[in-house]
């Protein structure tokens, strides 16, 4: 018996950009949508056109470029962020519009301020006008969750019949748990009248560790979208992550009657890109994408998938992403090999140029790390990019006297708008050092919200990746840096830090909370 299609809605580039610091630049969000789309992701929520100009030129252009997945744009219910989010996707290839206004007590009595006549007289007219674009629309119940049962209803099947073709219930606030938020969606559809002419869908917050177990409940009771993100990002604890719901639903297909059509070999390649990108590093113990999801310390465990994989294991790991390639490159691989491997990794290079780059970060990172796996690669990849992007502050040199029982002593050379510069500092560490250093070319300071440190592979000889966060005048940024020298790395991650702060292209305004 074949079974019913579930829709998997990609929020990455929207909700997943609303955790503080996770802002992408244009390009990064290409990328990242790019290989949403190799993955066979159903519906990208590609931004929230009216939020900024950078959010409708990203919205605008990814619409352009992807033509596999439906390209969607996020709007209030309220004609100019419906107009805008039209104009965004206009040239898709199919193309969706998301509105959505609040629907609990709670948000309609203290945020909208409107009685509940007058929200469902606003979610009618929103969702009539953007029929007017496209016959693609969703309308979401912002904070679902809370909202009263038969109001629900009301205006859900006021919504369906204004042209509304997916319906989305969110625990805006994560505030559901499993049992009762699947029976919730499950009377819903069996309530409402015309509940047949729409997709069900579900977009659950992860506050009390639920967003997953929430999704998957009430796909058992009827939902057949379910809205998530990559690595779980997302506002506050985060999202429903995809790769967790994707495989669950593979996993048991046993007891659930859906399946989807994601290519799940692209989810671990996919993960690392939206960590590297938004500075979020993975946790090792996180489910499918983690380091450890696959690794086996105890003795038992290991005797035992040793002798039989399905003993310990219930996924293969290289379903996911994960890669099973025994050939380790090393000072001696040439051009192709290198070129090669990326392609096996889904990194296209853009240009001769892309490759030149990453080709002298490769040969450089060998001369001083004997073997170069994969993940040193993605991380190669990510600075070959950020390198060809044009940047008010670049990294030369950085020398660090350390001593027990003495301040470290940083000198620091940074080419500032093609000038060289240089500058020295002593601090409380040998990072501390170089931080001051740097903020002295750079004539300002920031707040260091996020200072983090994890190594790439194992090894004595493992590339450590930095991450750090700089809060300043309202804004926080992220920065990303790797090298075999813990302290190099630090400083390539501030410089990047102090880049995106600086850019006249960096979106300057605070992030938008409204949402599902």
């Amino acid at each position: 018996m074949s079974k019913e299609r579930l829709i998997i809605f990609d929020t990455t580039l929207r909700d997943g950009e609303q955790s503080p610091g996770a802002s992408m630049t244009q390009e990064e969000k290409i990328r990242i949508a790019l290989m949403l789309e190799k993955m066979r992701v159903d519906v990208i929520e590609a931004g929230f056109p009216i939020a900024s100009p950078g959010d409708f030129e990203s919205v605008k252009a990814i619409a352009s470029i992807v033509k596999d997945s439906t390209v969607c744009g996020l709007a209030r219910a309220l004609d100019k962020d419906i107009d805008r989010a039209a104009e965004a996707i206009k040239f898709a290839n199919s193309g969706r519009i998301h509105t959505f206004i609040a629907t609990s007590p709670i948000h309609m009595l203290n945020k909208l301020r409107m009685s509940p006549d007058q929200v469902v007289e606003q979610a009618v007219h929103a969702v009539k006008r953007a029929r007017n674009y496209t016959d693609d629309v969703e309308f979401s119940c912002e904070d679902a969750g809370r909202s009263e049962f038969d109001f629900l209803c009301r205006v859900i099947e006021a919504a369906i019949v204004a042209g509304a073709r997916t319906i989305n219930i969110p625990d805006t606030v994560g505030y559901q748990i499993p049992s009762v938020f699947g029976d919730m969606v499950g009377r819903l559809i069996q309530t409402i009248p015309n509940a047949d002419k729409a997709v069900f869908s579900v977009h659950c917050h992860n506050d009390l560790g639920l967003a997953v177990g929430n999704s998957l409940a009430a796909v058992m009771q009827g939902a057949r979208q379910v809205e998530c993100t990559i690595n779980g990002l997302g506002e506050r604890a985060g999202n429903a992550s995809l790769e967790e719901v994707v495989m669950a639903v593979r996993t048991r297909a046993d007891v659930f009657p859906v399946e989807t059509r994601i290519d799940a070999t692209h989810i671990v390649p996919t993960s690392r890109l939206v960590s590297n990108v938004t500075g979020f590093p993975v946790q090792p113990n996180k489910a499918i994408v983690g380091a450890n999801a696959f690794a086996h310390e105890s003795g038992i465990h290991q005797d035992g998938v040793l002798k039989h994989r399905e003993t310990y294991e219930i996924m293969r790991a290289q379903d996911v992403g994960w890669s099973d390639n025994k050939i380790v490159l090393g000072k001696h691989s040439g051009r192709n090999a290198l070129k090669t491997r990326l392609q096996d990794l889904g990194i296209e290079l853009a240009s001769e140029e892309e490759l030149n780059a990453a080709f002298s970060r490769f040969k450089d990172l060998a001369d001083r790390k004997h073997d170069i796996f994969d993940e040193d690669l993605m991380v190669l990849m990510m600075d070959a990019r950020s390198a060809q992007e044009d940047a008010a502050y670049e990294l030369v040199s950085s020398h660090v006297c350390s001593s027990t029982g003495e301040a470290p002593h940083a000198t620091v050379t940074l080419k500032a708008n093609g000038v060289e510069q240089t500058a020295e500092a002593v601090g409380g560490g040998p990072v501390d050092a170089v931080y001051k250093a740097i903020e002295i070319i750079v004539g300002e300071t920031a707040n260091l919200a996020l200072y983090s440190v994890n190594n790439i592979t194992s090894g004595t000889d493992a590339q450590g990746e930095v991450t750090v966060r700089l809060e300043k005048a309202g804004r926080i940024i992220h920065g990303h840096g790797a090298d075999t020298d813990i302290v190099i790395a630090s400083a390539k991650a501030y410089v990047e830090a102090w880049n995106k702060l600086v850019s006249q292209n960096q979106r300057a305004h605070p992030h938008q909370h409204d949402g599902v």
